[in-house]
């Protein structure tokens, strides 16, 4: 069985390759660079087609991530990945099954809960929240473009939150710019929140093809996450412990933080990260688990 990974010099698509390939499956890597293993072929995600010749699935990883302020002139690009690229890869694709790797940023983070009561958790999102608009940033409204065109090709749409694990190049490494001098301060009190580990992601990935022992999934899409949420101020306790960095956590009222990121441009402070932060949002798992999915991995998993 040949698999084709886009995106697979990338966090998550590294992470796809290296465990499909272990489990014997003939993987080609789609990107500007080699991926960590297989067969290369080289591909720019804003420019023409990937060639998908010999392959029998194909997951769509590649990505443009970051979380730009408006009227950045990178939205461009940003579009041209996420949204044309999926396009050029849905063309390649020519009808083989393929799992599109989205994002629970898609949601309209309007018509969520804000907060949770102290001890519970927010009422649940399931896949039939609206996505069409409100998205604090480029990357949100990208994604949301980007997976109506999968999902219109009838391909399976997985939609994890905050995806973390080892070689993690965007949460990890601002929550550790963040721990200065033995402090780390957060938006708002603390809130039960999803989170998603890499190898849950993979395992989703491979799961929705049939490889896994499982029937592939039906068109559509999933919410992916470990199978609990956590409170956001011991998870981030995890972190900063697995890094070895000493820091006490302080938080900061939610309205000052808002404002600041609406009317500041201090680094790493948006009102998207602010409001990864603040609003608990806890993925309603219940449609991927009834396709035989079990997240087995957690934050207790998790080493540098």
């Amino acid at each position: 069985m040949h698999l084709a990974i886009t995106g697979a010099t990338g966090f998550c698509g590294a992470h796809l390759a290296r465990t499909a390939a272990a489990l014997g499956l003939e993987v080609s890597c789609h990107g500007r660079r080699p991926g960590p293993v297989g067969r290369h072929r080289p591909w720019d995600a804003d420019e023409g087609e990937p060639d998908f010749t010999g392959a029998d699935l194909v997951v769509h990883c590649a990505a443009a991530v970051a979380d730009l302020p408006p009227g950045d002139p990178a939205e461009a690009h940003q579009h041209a990945v996420n949204v044309t690229g999926t396009e050029r890869v849905l063309r390649a694709a020519a009808g083989r099954p393929l799992v599109h790797v989205s994002s629970a940023s898609v949601y309209d983070p309007r018509t969520t809960a804000r907060t949770a009561p102290a001890a519970t958790a927010a009422p649940a999102v399931t896949e039939d929240h609206p996505t069409a608009a409100g998205h604090l940033n480029a990357y949100g409204r990208t994604k949301a473009a980007a997976e109506r065109l999968a999902l219109a090709a009838g391909a399976v749409v997985l939609r994890p939150r905050a995806v973390y694990g080892p070689g993690d190049p965007h949460l990890v490494p601002q929550l550790l710019a963040r721990a200065r001098h033995g402090l780390l301060p957060l938006p708002g009190r603390d809130i039960p929140l999803s989170l998603t580990a890499v190898a849950n992601l993979t395992d989703a990935c491979l799961s929705a093809l049939g490889l896994t022992g499982t029937p592939p999934w039906p068109p559509g899409a999933y919410n992916i996450a470990d199978a609990t949420p956590y409170r956001r101020d011991d998870a981030l306790r995890h972190v900063l412990t697995a890094h070895r960095v000493p820091a006490r956590i302080a938080h900061l009222p939610a309205p000052l933080a808002r404002l600041a990121a609406r009317t500041t441009r201090i680094p790493g402070l948006t009102p998207y990260t602010v409001d990864l932060l603040t609003r608990s949002v806890v993925l309603d798992l219940t449609r991927a688990r009834a396709q035989g999915w079990i997240p087995t991995h957690t934050l207790t998993d998790y080493h540098p």
